[in-house]
């Protein structure tokens, strides 16, 4: 037989997780410094420029 599942508490374990993960997302964020964030930005600026340097056009403009 399946498992009686109480929805009020699966969606709150369901909030709770997301809260936690956004959380920790948050701490990562804001936990370093300015230096390192200001690298960090420039670079995936950086490997984003390259990737587009590296575009191939076809021409058929998508």
């Amino acid at each position: 037989m399946a498992e009686v599942v109480n929805l009020r508490t699966a969606r709150k374990r369901a909030v709770r997780s997301n809260a936690e993960r956004q959380a920790a997302e948050n701490r990562h964020a804001h936990g370093v410094s300015k230096s390192e964030r200001t690298k960090t930005s420039a670079d995936r600026d950086k490997a984003n420029h390259l990737l587009d340097e590296h575009r191939i056009e076809t021409g058929d403009h998508r």
